[in-house]
């Protein structure tokens, strides 16, 4: 029996995680579940998995939580912080994690997770962008096997099955859908709204990572992540827009061939191959109808309308502390979109801005990428309180 702790259990990763997990009870059990304030959602779920923990990021809702679990009857334990998680996440609670909390709020328990050697099925981009050096070492020294969850690094990680595959990879193709906005100039994007920037075509997610869809800047991160997690160079990857999505990423080898994973725009695929790799186990998504499908159309992204992904590039060219500045400025432009405290096209001038005023440095710690965090998020707090 695999038991699981789902970190982000309530949010859209979390949920899909979850009905993966419910489709296999004879091998799949949800030990801990993990939210950041939502109570009552979290306690439903608890009275439907009956995890062994329960965890509140937010103090204020642990009485909550923990009478909700005694008035249901529940034998869940509950717990609030991240302190909490931590050791949940190192100990004997769990041996797989899904690590979908959105934010750097989630950096603490990924990276207990990398070291404590747990299977690591990652959804938080932001461990990789603000730590992935220090990620990557520790899964390293640990022997943690990480699968990517978003669909694009997942793809990858299905084409480089051993180390041969990556011994012969010449270069790695990231698809992305373009967003909601895939097709409009710079100009025409000036007016656009959050209820607009959220709704998109392909995927259901959280608002902020919807935001970066349609910025690109999911892309940019992304483009960060693969550097990380398959040790390629910015220069040997290609970011291809891709409408359809259904083909989730492509690697190219040094001898011509070129490997693709396609499969309907569904996370549960993704989770299912973290949960069974090697092995290959059901996941509630339908195959792949390409005559249904009709076509397959690619085109490079517009880097002037969506000047995010380009940013993300020359973050991870200046290297160190680049990409936790990015990440943070960024962090700060969509929050303060989403409030409507700023225009869309604020948040890639906001980040371009704070990367100009806070240049690299090594990231030799963990200590050093948290303060060029809270730095960029002063910066980009303070530029948009000015301009207000």
């Amino acid at each position: 029996m695999q038991h699981i702790a789902v970190l982000g259990a309530t949010g859209s990763i979390g949920t899909s995680a979850l009905d993966v997990i419910a489709r296999h009870p004879e091998r799949l059990r949800a030990s801990v579940l993990a939210a950041g304030g939502r109570v009552e959602q979290l306690l439903a779920l608890c009275e439907r998995h009956r995890p062994a923990h329960a965890v509140i990021a937010d103090a204020a809702c642990y009485p909550a939580l923990r009478d909700g679990l005694r008035a249901r009857g529940l034998d869940t334990q509950a717990h609030c912080g991240d302190e909490a998680l931590v050791a949940l996440v190192s100990g004997d609670a769990c041996d797989t994690v899904v690590a979908a909390i959105v934010g750097a709020a989630g950096l603490d328990s990924t990276l207990a997770a990398a070291r404590a050697g747990k299977r690591l099925l990652l959804a938080n981009k932001e461990s990789l962008v603000l730590a992935g050096e220090l990620l990557m070492r520790a899964a390293h020294e640990a022997g943690t096997t990480i699968v990517p969850i978003d669909s694009e690094h997942n793809a990858i990680f299905q084409c480089l099955p051993d180390a041969h595959a990556h011994a012969g990879l010449a270069r790695i193709l990231l698809t992305a859908s373009g967003g909601p906005f895939r097709g409009r100039d710079r100009a025409s994007l000036a007016e656009v709204t959050p209820e607009q920037a959220v709704a998109h075509p392909k995927w259901s997610m959280g608002p902020k990572i919807s935001v970066d869809s349609a910025t690109l800047m999911n892309k940019g991160l992304e483009v960060i992540e693969a550097h990380h997690l398959f040790g390629v160079s910015g220069e040997r990857i290609q970011v291809l827009v891709h409408p359809q999505s259904l083909v989730h990423s492509l690697v190219e080898f040094v001898d011509g061939s070129t490997l693709a994973q396609l499969g309907l725009p569904d996370m549960r695929t993704a989770l299912a191959v973290g949960f069974g790799w090697p092995e290959r186990i059901a996941s509630g998504v339908a195959g792949l109808d390409l005559l249904a499908q009709g076509r397959l159309d690619f085109e490079a992204p517009d880097l002037d309308a969506f000047p995010c992904l380009g940013l993300a590039f020359a973050a991870l060219s200046a290297g160190g502390t680049a990409p936790a500045v990015l990440n943070a400025a960024n962090e700060v432009a969509v929050s303060a979109f989403l409030q409507r405290r700023i225009g869309f096209l604020a948040i890639p001038a906001l980040v371009e801005d704070t990367l100009a005023a806070l240049p690299s440095t090594p990231a030799t710690s963990l200590a050093v990428l948290r303060d060029a965090d809270a730095q960029a998020r002063r910066y980009a707090a303070q530029a948009i309180d000015d301009k207000a």
